[in-house]
């Protein structure tokens, strides 16, 4: 006699290693990448927040995505680094939940600010006259509440269609986080699982419209850098589309891959690979693709660090005097 969902009160997540030495391995590589995702979305998040010079819609949508960032790792690795050191596997029926709706609603604001930003690129390089008046504070203060606002939405309709399933395929849920493709598998209802996958595929053809509005974006700047006469132009250009175009691309490959490939070619690390690489790797890798081709972010982290260093210095000589 399998559980059906009212009588689960815990899930059990994927483990990431057989033996002890492994996990604490893992343990060890989660938490280097967690700190450097945090550290660089930290230094992006003050340095823009400090910096009246960087008070500008692409940095304020750049802000919002480190935010995001932060609270999208800080969804899934925490309680994957916790199991991996106390070697265990539980996450209770209610965390399961929240970490669901939290992981979705991040994963889904964070695109809707992707699209957002591929149109701020659009009009600063292609209708640059018309960029004061399309992208005032109060249109990108709008734009960006949207892009929040539609990832709870989004969220709290999967979370809730996820959790009213009858599930009496047991309670192991094949990933190092409650991921909704994984609970999916432990239905046992077909008219429920077919209502969910009907969600799925209705996000996706949404998901779909926002790629193909961020790919006709950059056909258009494209094109309009192409035509700029000087070089320096075209450099600049180059350097704050093609980070964004990187990101959202791996974004989308991976996550429509996760979704949408076959199950005869689903296994257990694949899958694991797959989710990590849409989970993971984006929140860590986007300050370096934002940061390091950006010189005016790269100024204003180094001097946001240095002043906040001289501040401690200050305060610690007035302490010792």
């Amino acid at each position: 006699q399998m559980p059906n969902s009212s009588s689960i009160s815990e899930f059990l997540l994927l483990a990431l290693a057989d033996t002890r030495q492994l996990q604490l391995l893992h343990f060890w590589l989660l938490l280097g990448i967690y700190l450097a995702a945090l550290l660089g979305n930290g230094l992006i998040s003050t340095a823009v927040a400090c910096d009246h010079r960087l008070h500008t819609p692409m940095y304020f949508f750049l802000l919002n995505l480190a935010l995001l960032d932060l609270g999208c790792i800080s969804t899934t690795l925490p309680k994957a680094m916790a199991n991996a050191l106390w070697h265990t596997r539980h996450i209770s029926y209610a965390g399961c939940a929240a970490q669901t709706f939290l992981f979705v609603f991040f994963i889904s604001a964070e695109y809707s600010l992707l699209t957002v930003m591929s149109y701020d690129r659009y009009v600063a390089i292609c209708k640059p006259l018309h960029y004061g008046t399309l992208l005032g504070s109060r249109a990108c203060a709008t734009m960006a509440a949207a892009a929040w606002g539609t990832g709870a939405l989004y969220a709290l309709l999967h979370t809730a269609t996820a959790f009213s399933l009858t599930l009496c395929q047991g309670n192991a849920v094949d990933q190092f986080f409650c991921e909704i493709a994984q609970i999916l598998k432990l239905s046992c209802s077909k008219s429920d699982y077919l209502r969910e996958v009907g969600i799925i595929y209705f996000s996706f053809f949404l998901i779909c419209g926002c790629f193909v509005f961020i790919v006709v974006s950059y056909v258009q700047i494209f094109r309009a850098v192409l035509r700029m006469p000087s070089e320096q132009g075209r450099h600049k250009a180059f350097s704050t589309c093609l980070p964004h175009l990187a990101v959202v691309s791996l974004f989308v490959s991976t996550a429509m891959f996760a979704y949408l490939k076959p199950p005869s070619i689903s296994s257990p690390s694949l899958d694991l690979l797959v989710s990590f690489l849409y989970s993971v790797v984006p929140p860590a890798v986007n300050p370096l693709l934002y940061g390091l081709r950006n010189q005016e972010l790269k100024a204003a982290v180094s001097k946001t660090y240095i002043s906040n260093i001289h501040k401690m210095h200050t305060s610690l000589t007035g302490v010792s005097r």
